[in-house]
């Protein structure tokens, strides 16, 4: 994607993949659609995370029919952080959106999220009425809960796929492994502030999840504690001025 032909958009909705073959055509259909409806102009942005199915070539497909959509594909898997940092990385846009390939979010509630962009570095989703299983929510509630008290940043639902940033702040943000879990902590270390807004929430379709116990639960844990040490260590500075031309 040339750097030009980020011009005109305000928002790159990035969308991670990895293994999501039987949910490309519902993924183009429910995002092509949406795009004329969005409160800011906004581009589509998939990122295949070394997806081992069909994948990249649906995304490839679906990229030459719909002009407002595009692509980039990693050498191998990372994992969700690598795949959102890559995205991130790769937008020239104002704000960048994240929504999963699941489509249990809906795209068209970008636009609860939008008006509250420019109030709020960060604007995050909270899934109402949760479509999951009771094991997945009791698991779900327990990580959230340690989060919180670990990190004190206020979130009630760091795990909703649908958020909106401000890229300036995005930007900044240390990714690695497990790192996505934190946007609100990581943002709030920047001095920027959150807004969480009620979305819906749908069973998944097609597809499987790709989280389970260790890394819905187990490993949270462990990254609260890398959390915990990183902030400690946190370099925040703004330039004041400077003679560099952009």
């Amino acid at each position: 994607m040339e750097k030009n032909a980020w011009k005109g958009y305000e928002l790159a909705i990035i969308v991670p993949v990895y293994n999501e073959e039987d949910n490309i055509a519902a993924l183009e259909l429910r995002l092509s659609e949406f795009l004329p409806q969005s409160l800011l102009p906004a581009c589509v942005l998939f990122v295949d995370d070394g997806s081992r199915d069909a994948s990249l070539a649906r995304i490839r497909e679906a990229c030459r029919r719909q002009r407002h959509f595009f692509y980039i594909a990693l050498a191998r898997n990372g994992g969700l952080s690598a795949a959102m940092k890559a995205g991130i990385d790769a937008a020239r846009t104002p704000y960048v959106g994240y929504i999963d390939a699941d489509l249990q979010t809906a795209p068209d509630d970008f636009n609860l999220l939008l008006p509250y962009v420019k109030e709020y570095e960060l604007v995050t989703g909270i899934r109402a009425h949760r479509k999951d299983k009771l094991f997945k929510r009791l698991q779900s509630r327990v990580a959230n809960g340690f989060r919180r008290m670990m990190t004190h940043d206020g979130a009630t639902d760091t795990g909703c796929p649908l958020k909106v940033m401000q890229s300036a702040y995005a930007k900044r943000v240390p990714f690695f492994t497990g790192m996505h879990r934190f946007l609100p902590a990581l943002i709030q270390l920047q001095g920027g502030r959150m807004k969480e807004v009620p979305v819906r929430h749908f069973p998944r379709v097609a597809g499987v999840s790709k989280y389970h116990l260790w890394n819905r639960l187990v490993s949270p844990f462990v990254d609260c504690f890398a959390y915990r040490w990183m902030k400690k260590r946190w370099i925040n500075y703004a330039v004041a001025e400077s003679n560099i031309g952009e």
